[in-house]
This record gives structure tokens, sequence and C-alpha cells, in this order.
């Protein structure tokens, strides 16, 4: 690279992180749009709507129809946000919380009223018409096609025109289908075992008489299609639609149309975030401060090669804020959590290169010749080890649950960027310092030959005391169990409990009240989550289930301490916001993730042991983490789930980079080494690339657990346990686990 050329890369690669950081900060225009304040965030960071829908009719409604309500209603909001959460009030009553919204009345007329769907035939058994079809003019000046309901629901139950109801639908989904002339949009409809029978009566009447069958919704015929067929076999297809998204809003609709129990909406209010301000000002301080800190340590350890990580890393954390608005991601702590963990993986590309280089000068080449063989040497480490977690992220993106969704969005969305950053804007400022005069060996360090360490030998002990720390958790589980109480610390998300509405005689902020309200509550109740209610003075306490005694002595506490007119203190039992449905799909979302990473592995590593051993390890570092939370009784929150699945992510990546050593070296080993020799020295020289990368992601943690509110830092204080955990599972349990499986099955000769 010539002089003149490095001046312009770094001038390019300099003016664009100026341009990002200034979009980042201040916006693409002077209202602020693209800025980092514009990124939509979940409800415990800013808030948003809340609905309260009420069961119509005067039989209590059983609890498996709620249940069944709630999980199809949960998928619906979803459209709206993964965050979007859903959950029972008493025993008729749901609650649907929306992120990032402060508009209850169009979020209302969006969702319409749940359980109100029909499939009316165009005419009744006289051949009068029950809807009649006309064409208006719509906004843009395209003509389109409006009905009119001649009759009551009523009036065609009772004569037989109504035939198929929303309880009928099973599923319904929007896609594109393959025609003579093309591709459309369609939405495909799956019937019921019972309205199977009813829609084959249905489609043939229509079918006969040449007629279309409407879907009636909320007071308006929604789609009016016409039946090309008797369908016997309850799956159907509406098309063509305008659209995909036409044609999502309708299969979402018939879907929240669908549901068993129809719903109204009691009340609305627009609801503070749970967290509050400071908790999205002190992760901002943190994440700052830990970034300071590794900038100056990876430059105290690599030199100029560290300058150039710096840059790097500075353009991702410039990049990952303007993506996160470009792909309008919704932003929680969750999704703080991808973010670190990606944070820490850029790192750990970065050190891996760095290492390689130090490798080469010490074995005799030319700084030029060991920055491209350093990165050359480096590149199957980094894309195996960021495939994999990226491959967890991506199932964990299309089949876990919303609040699983949003993390694995930002955790795929670091990875791409930490990938790209390291390999090709680290790399460009490499060769830019270089062809600016920077060829001094002593700029980039020359590695050492280090005394290989004698890990494998001392696998018993490894291996005996992770076994010690696992089953001393599961032990401490039991006892708690044994106690009366629950094995791990459950949180509101988990078990549900009592939500405590109050209005005081004055307006009332959430710092406030954490303040002064919430110390008082906890003397009687224990952990409290607060909201508070726009454009008003009420005030939402969520704690566990309160008995009668306990929510008579909140009521005490608030008319004695803060005047509060006790007739408007309202209690009511709530459920967990984390469903079991939820916590079903997380499961098999993660199976599934663990599942794909053994084939990726056992393809690039040509060897199962690879995988089954990386596997293990994952599994241990979960369950150490596990005993962790049971014996320190930090509460198992929405977080809980975040926080496994970083260190699932964390953990492989780290072991992925110690077996790529061992895979190559083995292809290298002489008659004089033994397999045993190969893994001691492939840890040995991959130690300092396990202690610096999880150093470095465990000050990103550290500060944020430090400066964080309560509710950071219990999801901070396990992670950092998470990460300890996996540089000790990577280093001591990985590669001899491979070694055991390796030496009790041989692989046979070719």
């Amino acid at each position: 690279m010539k002089k003149n050329k490095a001046v312009v890369i770094l001038l390019s690669v300099l003016l664009l992180l100026a341009g990002v950081t200034y979009v980042d900060l201040f916006g693409v225009n002077a209202r602020g749009d693209g800025s980092a304040s514009d990124i939509k965030l979940g409800l415990d960071l800013a808030g948003g709507v809340s609905i309260t829908y009420q069961v119509v009719g005067d039989e209590e409604p059983s609890a498996t129809d709620m249940s069944d309500t709630i999980a199809k209603l949960q998928k619906r909001v979803e459209n709206y946000s993964t965050e979007a959460i859903v959950y029972q009030e008493g025993t008729d009553r749901i609650n649907i919380e929306i992120p990032g919204e402060n508009d209850a009345t169009k979020i209302l007329q969006e969702l319409g009223r749940p359980g109100a769907l029909y499939f009316i035939s165009q005419t009744d058994s006289e051949g009068n018409e029950n809807y009649t079809e006309q064409y208006v003019q719509n906004g843009d000046g395209s003509v389109g096609v409006a009905y009119t309901l001649n009759k009551s629901i009523d009036e065609l139950l009772e004569d037989g025109s109504i035939m198929v109801q929303g309880t009928d639908v099973k599923d319904a989904t929007a896609g594109s289908r393959q025609t003579d002339l093309g591709s459309e949009y369609a939405v495909s409809l799956v019937m019921t075992d019972e309205g199977k029978e009813k829609f084959a009566q249905a489609t043939q009447r229509a079918y006969d008489k040449g007629e279309s069958l409407a879907i009636y919704y909320d007071g308006t015929i929604i789609s009016a299609p016409g039946v090309n067929a008797v369908i016997t076999d309850g799956n159907a297809q509406i098309s063509p639609m305008e659209s995909y998204e036409r044609a999502e809003n309708l299969a979402s609709t018939i879907r929240i149309g669908g549901l068993k129990l129809e719903l109204e909406e009691l009340h609305s209010k627009v609801v503070g975030a749970q967290l509050g301000v400071d908790a999205i000002e002190t992760s901002l301080k943190a994440a700052a401060i830990g970034l300071v800190i590794v900038i100056i340590f990876m430059i105290a350890v690599y030199y100029i090669a560290g300058v150039a990580s710096a840059v790097g890393l500075l353009s991702y954390v410039s990049l990952i804020v303007l993506l996160l608005n470009g792909f309008d991601m919704t932003l929680t702590l969750s999704g703080i959590a991808g973010i670190i963990l990606s944070i820490g993986m850029a790192v750990d590309a970065n050190v891996i290169i760095f290492a390689r280089i130090r490798e080469e000068l010490a074995s005799g080449k030319t700084v030029r010749n060991a920055i491209k063989i350093g990165f050359d040497k480096a590149l199957s480490a980094i894309i195996d080890g960021n495939i994999t977690t990226l491959i967890a992220a991506l199932v964990l993106w299309f089949l876990g649950p919303g609040s699983v969704k949003g993390f694995a969005q930002t955790l795929a969305l670091g990875i791409v960027l930490s990938m790209f950053t390291a390999l090709v804007v680290t790399r460009y400022i490499m060769y830019a310092f270089y062809a600016l005069g920077l060829k001094s060996e002593k700029l980039y360090g020359v590695g050492k030959e280090h005394k290989t360490l004698n890990i494998v030998s001392r696998k018993g002990l490894f291996f005996g005391l992770s076994a010690a720390l696992i089953v001393a958790g599961f032990v401490v589980m039991g006892v708690h169990k044994a106690q009366g109480g629950d094995a791990l610390n459950y949180s509101l998300e988990f078990k549900g409990g009592t939500q405590t509405s109050v209005t005081f005689n004055e307006a009332m902020t959430l710092e406030k009240a954490n303040a002064e309200v919430v110390p008082l509550m906890e003397e009687i109740t224990g952990a409290v989550q607060i909201q508070t209610v726009q454009d008003s003075n009420e005030v939402i306490f969520k704690t566990s289930s309160l008995t009668v005694e306990q929510r008579q002595a909140v009521n005490d506490m608030l008319v004695s301490n803060f005047g509060v007119d006790e007739s408007l203190i309202t209690t009511e039992t709530i459920s967990s916001t984390i469903s079991d449905e939820m916590k079903s799909d997380t499961i098999i979302a993660v199976a599934v993730a663990i599942v794909c990473m053994l084939i990726y592995i056992r393809i690039r590593f040509k060897d199962l042991r690879f995988g089954v051993s990386s596997i293990i390890a994952l599994l241990h570092d979960v369950l150490v983490v596990l005993a962790f939370y049971a014996a320190a009784r930090v509460s198992v929150s929405n977080t809980f789930v975040a926080c496994m699945l970083t260190i699932v992510g964390y953990s492989i990546n780290a072991t992925i980079v110690i077996f790529d050593r061992i895979r190559e070296n083995m292809a290298t080993m002489s008659h004089k080494d033994d397999l045993k020799t190969v893994v001691d020295k492939s840890i040995t020289q991959t130690m300092s690339r396990s202690i610096f990368t999880s150093l470095t992601t465990f000050i990103m943690v550290a500060v944020l657990y430090v400066l964080g509110v309560t509710s950071i830092r219990d999801f901070a204080l396990p992670l950092m346990v998470g990460i300890v955990c996996g540089a000790y599972s990577s280093i001591c349990l990985a590669g001899s686990m491979w070694y055991v499986l390796r030496t009790k099955f041989v692989p046979k000769k070719k």
C-alpha cells in the first residue's frame, strides 16, 4: 500500500466514523430523526401503551380459554414489538402492554375488538343478499370495494348464513404462492378439526351458487373472497393480495378475531418505564466508561495494533447505534446484553488477530508479512466462532418468543458488525499505519514462547470441581424446595403476583416513587416493580402475590405516609408475563440452536467429538450459573433468559477458538507429538486470547454492575459469573473433554 493511499484510507475511515457518530448524536435533520434518541425502547426502558380488556358475558371464562386467548393475543401484538407482553389480571381480564407507543386510541382502533369474527355467505336460504358490494374511491385516488351488511349478526346466525366463526380457524398466515402468471401474495387458513367440516359445508354452498364468502370482523367486512372450489381438508388460501403487508394485516386480524373469548376494552393508558430514566443514563455511562477502559487496555497490551482496534471498536459502536434505528429494533435490557456480548466478540476477533501477528513476528517474519499471515490464520477461528454464535442467534430469532427475539436480533446484528469491523476496518487501518512508516517490530510486540501448561493431566481435578459445583447447585435448589419455597428466586415475570394501582394526591415521578414509596412497600411485600401512568397521579406497583393482611398493610402504609384516599387503591391478581408457551418455545428454540451448532461444528471440524465437547462445556456453564442463581437468590426475571443465552453464545465462541488451534496443530504434528501434548500446547497458545477477551468483556459488565440500578445489577452479577465460568470451561474442560472422547472413541483409520 502506497503512502498516499494509506492517508486516503485513514481519512476516509475517520470521516465516516465522525459522520456516523454525528448522526447518532444529532440525527439527519433539525428534528433529530435517526439519532440514538430515536431508537425504540422496551417497556423496561421507556414504557408504552397499556390496554385492559374484559371478557364479554356473565359466565366466568375457563383457565384454558383464558390461556389460549392470551397466547393468540401475544402473537398479534408482537407485530407492534417483539417485546410486547400479554398477561391475565383477575379472573376475566387481560392486559396488553406495547412498548414504544404513546397513542392508546390508535392501538385500540388497529386491534379492534378481539374475538368477533364471522364467515358470512353472500345470500340467505331464500336468496336475499346478506351484504351489498359497492365501489369507492380511496384516499390515493384508486378505486376500492366496500361492503354493507344488510342484516344484524344475530339475524345471520339465526337464518344459517353464518356457518363458520373465528373460533373455527386454527391459524392464519401471510405468504406467497406460485401461479402460472408468477408469484402472488396470499393468506393461508387452517381450520380446526370441528371447523373443517363447517368450512366444507360453507364452501360447498358458496361454490354451488357461484358466490363469495365474506369475512366479517368488529363491525366491518374486511374481505369477501370468491370460492373456486369446495374445500374439504380445512386448508384454504385467500389470493391475490395487493402486498405482503396487506396479507399480513388480514392474517393477523383473522387470528385476533378467532379468539375463543370475545373481549371489550375496559380502559387504556400510557405507562412509564419500569426501570426509569436512571437505568438508561447509567447504562449509557457504564457502556462509555467500559469502552474507554477496554480501548486503553488494548492499546497498553497491543501498542499500535491496539490503536487500530480502538478505531474498529468505535466504528462498531457508532454503526450498531445507526443500524438499531435503521432496522427499527426495540432495545431492552435483554438487547443491551446482546450488544455487550457482541462488543466482547469484536474485541475477541482483534485479540486473536494480534496474537497471531506476534507469533509470526516471533518466528522471524517481517512486520508486513506478519500482519498478512496473522489475519489469514486468524480468519478460520473468527469465522467459526462467530458463525456458530450467529446460528444460535438466527434460530432464536425465528423460533423464540418475543423477548428472546429482541435479544437475538441485537446479537445477530452485533456479530455481523463485529466481524466487519475486525476483518475490514481494523485490517485496513493496520496496513495504513504500516504504509505511513510504522514498521518497527517494537510497535507491534513480538510473541514469546510460553512453557506448555499441563492441563489435560489435571482433568480429573477440573472435572471433579465442576461436578461438585453443579451438584451443590441442585442440592441448594432441593433445600429451598423442601423448606416450602421455590428452587429459584422467581420474579413476577415467572410467577405472577399482585398489582396495586394507587392514585396519589399529587404527581409522582418514577424516581420519587423509587426513593420514597418503594422502600416502605418492600418492607411489607419484598421486591417491587413500578410504572407511572402518563397525565395522571396514578402509579402501578407489581409485587409477589400478597395475602389479605399484606394488602391491608400496604393500604395502611399509603394512607398514613402519603395521605392517599383508600378508595383510590385497587389490587388485582396478575398472571406471569412469561407463559408456559413462551417457556416451551424458548426451550425448543435453544434445543434447535444447539443441534444446529453441533451440525456446523461437525461439518467444519469433521469430528463430532469437537461438537459434543463444545456442547458439554456450554451446558456446564449454564448449570454453574444456575447454581449461582440458586445460592445467591438472585431474582430470576425476564433478563434470566437473556443472561443464559449470552453465556451460551460467549462460551461456545471461546471454545471454538481453542478447537480451531487443536485442529491446526494436529495437521502439522510430528510422530514425536502425542495427542495430550497437542491439546496442552493449543490451550497454552490461545491462553492470552482466552484471558484478555474474558477480561475485556468482564470489564464491560462489571462497570454496568457498579453503576446500574437494582434490576441491572441482578442481570450483570450472574453474567459476570458466566463470563468467568466460560473462560474456565474453555481452558480447563473443553480440550480435556475432547481428549477423553478422542482416546475413548478412536476414529477409524481411512
